[in-house]
C-alpha cells in the first residue's frame, strides 16, 4: 500500500484528514500529517518529513500531497522527492485526498494520477449546465 504524507500550512492538512476520514468513514493506514508554520527551520522540516516518509513507506513508496507548489512545504518536499519513491503533488483539496486515500494500491504511479483526476474533477463551476441537470 502506498503511504500518504499531507505537508501542508497550519492545521490544513489535519482538518482535511479529519473531514476525508468522516466521509470515508475508516482510519486510512499509513497516513500521517506535518501541519508547517512560519517560525519553522526548514531543516529541523526536511529531517522530520524524512522520518514520517521512512515511517509510512510500507516497500511501495509515498505519495507527498502540499497546499501551494513554491511554498514552504512544497519546497522542503521537493528537495526530497525521488522518481517511484516519494512523488509529490501540489493543490491539496478534499477530492484529491479522497481520491487517493480510496484506492492506494497499485503503483505509485498510479495513486500520482488518481491525485492529480481528484483534483482537477474536483473544481466544478456550479452554475454550468452539467452540474444543473445533475
Amino acid at each position: 500500500m502506498i503511504g500518504v504524507l499531507i505537508v501542508t500550512h497550519g492545521s490544513i492538512g489535519e482538518s482535511l484528514l479529519a473531514s476525508a476520514k468522516q466521509i470515508l468513514n475508516s482510519e486510512p493506514p499509513l497516513t500521517a500529517t506535518l501541519g508547517v508554520s512560519r517560525s519553522d527551520d526548514p531543516e529541523d522540516l526536511i529531517l522530520r518529513v524524512k522520518r514520517l516518509v521512512k515511517e509510512l513507506d510500507a516497500g511501495d513508496g509515498v505519495l507527498v500531497l502540499t497546499d501551494i507548489f513554491g511554498a514552504t512545504p512544497g519546497n522542503v518536499i521537493a528537495r526530497l522527492l525521488e522518481d517511484g519513491r516519494v512523488e509529490g503533488v501540489s493543490g491539496l483539496s478534499l477530492p484529491m485526498l479522497l481520491r487517493v486515500l480510496s484506492n492506494r494500491k497499485g503503483s505509485l504511479a498510479g495513486v500520482v494520477q488518481r491525485a492529480l483526476s481528484g483534483g482537477t474533477e474536483g473544481v466544478v463551476h456550479m452554475n454550468s449546465d452539467r452540474c444543473l441537470d445533475a
